[in-house]
This record gives structure tokens, sequence and C-alpha cells, in this order.
């Protein structure tokens, strides 16, 4: 019976597997001129699935999380999250230790920092498959307690795993704010590589390009990247199941049909994984939650002594660019991004570079008023949907079922 079910759990993923789609993917043709100059640098998703899968398998058959009493699980993730912010404090002390000119020996210096790494890297290796199956029964517990199962499953299965994240080329004309290519590049790309890579694709196609870094993608199991920070991943767990979900779905079927069914698409994904973070620290880490809202209370008292608030000036830089770029005056537009970004160095906030691919990549992600998306019609009418419904149910339900913009504006009227 537990060989069957093991098999049975096995053909769904596969079936799953053939129809999810990435939350990063994107159709050949708009990328043939890009992957003449990206196919060096791409990532390998059948690999990647394939050993996941076989992770996933295993574990499977082992199901050791669901035997472990809930207090004793709740300590085994939190102990988790404690190593890798140990981690986090380590990997940030050799870095300062190989940038400090004065120390000719680095690697002598930082040879006891280096080994701690590795133990603590192998000690998350050893414990991320159980922490991953916790997560998973908790996000999924809380979405069937938000009627987003069927007789006690999601569907599809909350499936995710821990991996360094491939970075993302995002490629946006001069001319017009709009992703025309996401091509998943290789993790461990250098700086030099990326810079190189950017330089050669804008040069020779005249267009705006950027690497950027990435949290989650919906795969099946969907990738996410270790963090210290618990919320973030809970969130991101959630965020990439809502694309697999909607990816069952019109919603999700038509992600790359037009920027602004991106934009449903990642809005939607990240309201469904904010909500559903919340709920499962409230219900399961509630002194996380305590010392969580502290910070976060001491945060917003802090910035409101300051008068630097970042989405706000990033939201006056998109429409200000947008404005720009609607008259015709490309050069000025671009002139003027990089001295907002200069600007932004100058408050604090090291940002590579800001272009139009800047905006068609982190301007997809609405779910606040202000930010990147500028005045954007789109991220205020997925809120206003989220808004005027009862549920998260009810929001996830209605808009899964939409193909155009159109359709939610109707909604929202």
């Amino acid at each position: 019976m537990k060989i069957w079910r093991g098999i049975r759990k096995t053909v769904l993923y596969l079936v799953l597997s053939m129809f999810l789609v990435s939350s990063v993917s994107v159709p050949l043709d708009s990328n043939a001129r890009v992957r003449f100059f990206t196919r060096p640098y791409e990532f390998n998703y059948f690999t990647w699935t394939i050993n996941a899968f076989i992770a996933k398998i295993s574990e499977t058959g082992l199901d050791a999380a669901n035997h472990i009493p809930e207090s004793i699980q709740l300590k085994v993730v939190t102990s988790y999250f404690d190593l890798s912010s140990e981690l986090d404090s380590i990997e940030f002390d050799i870095q300062l230790i190989y940038a400090d000119p004065s120390i000719t020996d680095p690697d002598t210096i930082a040879a006891d920092k280096i080994k701690k790494r590795g133990e603590l890297q192998t000690m998350l290796d050893q414990m991320s498959p159980v922490v991953e199956k916790i997560l998973e029964n908790q996000v999924k517990t809380v979405l069937a307690e938000e009627g987003l199962d069927l007789g006690g499953q999601t569907i599809p299965p909350v499936l995710y795993h821990t991996t360094p994240l491939p970075k993302a080329l995002i490629v946006s004309p001069r001319e017009i704010i709009r992703q025309d290519a996401n091509i998943s590049l290789l993790a461990d790309m250098s700086l030099e590589q990326i810079t190189k890579l950017e330089n050669d694709v804008e040069s020779n196609l005249n267009v705006s390009a950027l690497v950027v870094d990435i949290g989650g993608v919906g795969m099946y199991p969907s990738m996410v990247m270790r963090s210290s920070n618990l919320p973030w991943v809970i969130q991101t767990i959630a965020h990439e199941w809502t694309h697999n979900y909607l990816s069952l779905h019109p919603l999700g079927l038509n992600y790359e049909t037009s920027n602004a069914l991106r934009t449903m698409n990642e809005t939607t994904a990240a309201i469904v994984g904010e909500e559903i973070s919340k709920k499962v620290i409230a219900r399961y880490y509630p002194k996380y939650s305590a010392v969580h809202q502290k910070v976060l209370a001491k945060t917003s008292s802090v910035q409101s002594e300051e008068t630097f608030d970042f989405n706000a000036e990033m939201h006056i830089t998109r429409v200000t660019a947008d404005n720009l770029l609607k008259l015709g005056k490309v050069h000025e537009a671009e002139t003027y991004m990089e001295s907002r970004r200069l600007f932004f160095l100058q408050n604090g906030y090291l940002i590579r570079k800001i272009n139009q691919a800047y905006f068609a990549f982190y301007g997809a992600y609405a779910d606040s008023p202000q930010g990147a998306a500028g005045a954007d019609p789109v991220g205020p009418a997925v809120r206003s949907l989220r808004a005027n419904s009862s549920t998260l149910k009810d929001f996830l339900r209605q808009i899964a079922w939409m193909s155009s913009f159109d359709q939610l504006v109707s909604r929202t009227r």
C-alpha cells in the first residue's frame, strides 16, 4: 500500500510537471536573438527538476516529518533558521576579510570561518528535507483552512525544494517599459560575466537589459532559495504554489500573453503569499510573530522619523521615466534613471542599475500602492478585487479564470 501511494505521488508529480510553468519562463520566439548571447550561461531546468523529483520521492518514502510531534517540529524549524542566520553572519565575515586590502593572507585569516561555514552548510543540508516537509504541511494546512483544497489536499500539492536560484536576464525595449524576454541563467555567474552579457545584449540589439536575482521559481517542485527569514520563506512557498495553482487555470496559462497578464499573475501570487505567510506564522510560530511585530513597529517608527521613502521615490522614478519615454525622449529617460540610481545610493540603497528592464521586471509585483509599478493600472485593479472579495478563496478563484485585463476591469467597476 505504501509502495502504491509512493508510485501514485510520483506519477502525479510527473504529470503536473508537464504543464505547470515556471514563473520566469518565456516563449522561445521572443528570446531567439537574445539567446545567441545567453546560451553559455543558461540554467538547465530539466536536470534540476529530475534531481528535485528524486529528492522528493525519497522524502515521500521516509515521511519523517509526519511522525514528529508538532512541538518538536517547531523546534526543528526554528533551529534550522537560527543556523541559517549564523551561516549568513559567517559568510558576511568571510566577505569582509577578503574585501579588506590590509589583510595580506585572507586564506589563513578566514580559514576557521570557512571551516565553520562548511559545517553549518552540511547541517542545513541534512535538516533541509525534514524542514521542507514540515513547512509544506503547514502551508497546506492553512491553504485548506482558507478553502483552497479538495478533500483536504491542495491542487497541486504544496511541494518545494531549497536550492540556489538561477538568475534572470530581463530584456525591455528602450522606447517603452515592457518585458520582452526573461531568460534563466546560472546561479553562480560572476559580476564580470553579468556585466559583459548585459552590455553585449544592449549594444547588439539596441535594448535595455538587466540580470536580476530572484527568490523563487514556480517549477514543480517550486524552487526556493535558502534564507534565514522564516516569514519570507513561507511567503515564497505560498507565492510559488499560487503560480502553480494558476497554471491550471486561464490566468496562469496566459502568463506570457501580455505584460498586463504577467502583472496580474505576479500581483496575485504576491497577495496570496503575504496573507498565507502571516497566518502560518500566527498559527505555528506565535512567539516569532510577536518578535517580528515588534521589529516591524520599531522599523516603522524609525522610518517615520526619516525623510526618505524608498517605495514613494521609486514610484516617482517610474512615473517620470514613463512620461519621458512617451514623449520619445529615450536618452533623457535613461539619463534620468541613472541619476535616480545615484540618488538612491546616496540614501543608502545600493542598486546596480536602474533602466527600462529594471522596471519591466520589478513593476510586475504591484501588490502595494507605491513602488516600481508606477501608474500601471493593473496592480490597483488586482488589489481592488482582493479588497472586494470576502475571502482569499473567493479572490483567487475569481481571478484564476480570467484571461484578459478587461475581464478584471469589468469585475472591479
